[in-house]
């Protein structure tokens, strides 16, 4: 849902500028109005697609300025720069706006709920410890708001952690359910002043669930996604624990011939991966010539 709201808006706002509502924004030096910042999207595919109507990606440099793909300076006044589901640090926010961006913030309603969390828990002396990936957007994102944050990737970074006073831990919205649990108790072993926000996303649970049922039911799993993708790589793992050969695809072409000797196989994917993705995968899935020699796990 997140992933998709932020598409939305950042198409929308493409729009806008180019029909004139956006007219009184000045291009930046590669003559474009809309920036995101960071890919939008963990998917090849879609980013090509933004890009062909005119939205670009940059990133924020470590002088507070902004560049664009190939490290050349972007000027953002008076452009729109859409902040994707991830979200960003306020400081991040503050640059933008201090550069004069017009800033369309598509961070998604989960994640906000957590960015609100940890600063309010941060208020209150409490010290927020952020399960997840250390260098995942949101995570960074959400330690933004509590000064002081530790990140722990591990039940033994948890265990391992010691600080004074109250603690409150915060999750990935795409972090297993499994991970949580496991951090959350390795934590509490030293910290009993623990409280714990239930922030994982439905979506990420569902998921994995229907991930346990395809692995019963197929000989073999494809996961549809971006190969940086932190939740894609997660599924993939999955599989592969559940005993099921599996292969991580951005597209039909990334497709072993092989898979047709199967009897069956399962498609997943990606929470950021797009439909069109999904169905390309499956109409090349179905094919695949049956007579290929079946490849190896």
């Amino acid at each position: 849902m997140g992933v998709g709201r932020a598409v939305s808006l950042a198409t929308a706002t493409a729009e806008a500028t180019a029909t004139g509502a956006g007219a009184s924004a000045s291009p930046g030096p590669q003559g474009h109005r809309v920036f995101t910042l960071g890919p939008l999207i963990h998917n090849p595919q879609t980013v090509a697609e933004l890009e062909a109507k005119g939205i670009f990606a940059i990133e924020m440099a470590k002088d507070g300025g902004f560049v664009d793909g190939k490290g050349r300076p972007v000027a953002v006044a008076g452009a729109s720069v859409v902040i994707r589901a991830h979200g960003v640090p306020p400081q991040v926010k503050s640059s933008l706006a201090a550069a004069g961006a017009k800033i369309v913030d598509a961070t998604c309603p989960r994640v906000l709920a957590s960015q609100k969390k940890a600063a309010g828990y941060a208020s209150r002396g409490y010290t927020v410890v952020i399960a997840g990936d250390r260098d995942h957007g949101e995570v960074t994102g959400i330690a933004g708001f509590a000064p002081g944050a530790r990140i722990v990737a591990s039940p033994e970074e948890a265990q391992a952690l010691r600080t004074e006073g109250p603690l409150a831990l915060i999750a990935q919205t795409t972090i297993k359910k499994e991970e949580y649990q496991a951090i959350r108790e390795a934590l509490a072993l030293n910290h009993p002043l623990l409280e714990v926000v239930d922030s994982i996303c439905p979506a990420t649970a569902d998921r994995l669930k229907a991930l346990e049922d395809l692995a019963r039911d197929c000989e073999a799993i494809v996961i549809v996604g971006g190969r940086n993708s932190a939740n894609t790589k997660r599924l993939l793992a999955t599989a592969l624990e559940l005993g099921r050969p599996a292969w991580l695809v951005e597209g039909p072409a990334d497709l072993d011939p092989g898979l047709g000797s199967y009897a069956s196989v399962g498609l997943t994917a990606g929470a950021s991966t797009p439909d069109a993705a999904i169905d390309a995968v499956e109409a090349r899935l179905l094919a695949l010539d049956p007579g290929v020699q079946k490849p190896l796990p």
